[in-house]
């Protein structure tokens, strides 16, 4: 039952992480251990049914998952089949001053295997950040360094103290 949320701020707008991380076919070049991805089929121009095949040493599984993308702001995967109980997993993108974002992510997953679930209990949190990791470097890659200025503090009217 490992879970794992996080909140984010990058560089990089809304539109441009919402394309990264809706670019499912690409994820074997960039992410740890996921070896092949496959769209299997788009019931509706939002949504795509996908087939992603993870891999480490001699473990090795596919699974299917529907993505519902809801440009701009947020990404939701449902799972359906493969060596998952359940995997729940949602991208939340919201700006951040001029030209960042801020990301909230959350997983949730638990394998049908005891000896999966053990082996990525003690991997989880590491496999996590290389994953999240894997997101921002190829942001870099496909979109440059980035820049992002803070927002300005809004004015306040403060009474004075009693003091």
């Amino acid at each position: 039952m490992p879970t794992h949320a996080e909140r984010r701020v990058v560089p990089y707008s809304p539109q441009q992480i919402f394309d990264l991380v809706a670019d499912v076919e690409r994820y074997p070049d960039f992410l740890p251990w996921c070896v092949a991805a496959r769209i299997r089929q788009r019931p509706q121009p939002n949504m795509l049914v996908a087939d992603l095949v993870i891999g480490y040493k001699f473990f090795r599984e596919r699974f299917t998952s529907q993505v519902t993308l809801r440009r701009p702001d947020r990404i939701d995967v449902k799972y359906y089949e493969g060596p998952f109980r359940y995997l729940n997993n949602h991208w939340s993108l919201e700006p951040y001053g001029e030209g960042g974002c801020v990301i909230d992510f959350y997983v949730d997953f638990e394998f049908h295997s005891r000896l999966l679930q053990k082996v990525i209990k003690t991997l989880f949190n590491e496999a996590v950040q290389r994953m999240v990791g894997a997101f921002e470097k190829r942001a870099v890659a496909l979109y440059g360094p980035g820049t992002v200025r803070p927002p300005q503090p809004s004015a306040q009217t403060v009474a004075p103290s009693k003091g």
